[in-house]
């Protein structure tokens, strides 16, 4: 992978964290500019994802003989372990611990629709969330998944736009005919993966280089645009910039290749995510229960986070990912097409 998305991928994980910082600690109420800003930007770690999914998917099908199983497969085994461990996990806690979960509340079906991926109404009332709230991201990443296996099926000049008029007819045609999970899929931000998959397009043609000062103003002027928003709908508003942050940060590379810590950082934004809700929780009750100073529980609370995804990463992310490629027979080194 990109080192370059590798940085992003790390830094869009901690800004998420961030926000949930302010949302469980301080119930949004923010104190300065930084906590402000968190409060309300820091959702847009989720839209920089969202693209960043798009252009490593289409990148790493370039020139592979992939069939659609073989690719679920592959991403079944790549995500769906650690978020299965995740999400048993929480419900184990809820179930030992529920004074430390008070907006968790734990039904079986609901649960099992979690472990599927597949939308729901979250018991607690608070809308189509499952068991481990952050995991509605995945069920649009798990819905793109299933619509790029479909797509594989064509050549990859055309792909693009098969998973375009798919996810068109899915979220704005077919979901609101039959209330498709509740109008979950209706969200704009499935758009975001389209712009990654362009991105992806751009780089395989050599046309995502540029100077660094412009790719670097690139950088600014989609920070600069996040920060300052606009009444927008959420892909232009937050999703665009994030195409632009990651075009430009893809065009630095070069001054990012062959960094170790950059891509192990990336590497542990998965489990960074996975994690963190469970470890604010923890935080939460303490602070609340042991009088204990919300910034001061922060930097242990970030420590925790950060060693527990580093252990995470490597003891399950990566020796589940192993063994369960090696059930399916599936191998990340496939045959490459030869072009005409």
């Amino acid at each position: 992978m990109l080192i370059s998305v590798q940085l992003l991928r790390a830094l869009a994980a901690w800004v998420v964290v961030g926000h949930h910082v302010m949302q469980l600690f301080f119930n949004f109420e923010a104190h300065n500019a930084f906590e402000d800003l968190l409060v309300e930007k820091g959702g847009a770690g989720v839209d920089v994802f969202f693209v960043i999914s798009g252009l490593v998917i289409f990148l790493a099908s370039a020139d592979k003989a992939l069939t659609p199983w073989r690719f679920m497969l592959m991403r079944v085994a790549r995500i769906a372990p650690a978020y299965w461990f995740y999400t048993v996990l929480l419900a184990v806690l809820v179930t030992v611990m529920p004074w430390m979960f008070p907006d968790v509340q734990l039904e079986l079906g609901h649960a099992l629709l979690s472990m599927l991926f597949i939308p729901a109404q979250n018991p607690a009332g608070y809308g189509v969330y499952p068991l481990l709230d952050v995991g509605w991201t995945l069920n649009f990443e798990m819905l793109f998944y299933c619509l790029f296996a479909v797509a594989l099926l064509v050549r990859e000049a055309y792909r693009l736009w098969v998973v375009a008029v798919l996810l068109y007819l899915l979220c704005y045609v077919i979901g609101p005919a039959f209330d498709l999970a509740d109008g979950f899929y209706r969200n704009d931000i499935a758009l975001e993966f389209l712009m990654g998959m362009a991105i992806g397009i751009l780089y395989r043609r050599g046309l995502c280089r540029a100077r660094p000062w412009l790719a670097l103003l690139g950088v600014v002027a989609a920070l600069a645009a996040i920060y300052h928003g606009a009444d927008v709908p959420r892909v232009l508003e937050w999703g665009v910039p994030s195409a632009v942050l990651v075009i430009s940060c893809v065009a630095l590379e070069p001054y990012f290749h062959g960094s170790r810590l950059i891509k192990l950082l990336g590497d542990c934004s998965y489990s960074v995510y996975l994690l963190h809700v469970l470890v604010l929780c923890a935080g939460r009750w303490a602070i609340e229960h042991r009088a204990i100073d919300p910034y001061a529980m922060i930097p242990v609370c970030i420590a925790v986070i950060a060693l527990g995804a580093l252990a995470s990463y490597q003891v399950l992310e990566q020796a589940t990912h192993r063994r369960l490629k090696h059930w399916f027979g599936i191998d990340d080194a496939l045959p490459i097409r030869q072009k005409h």
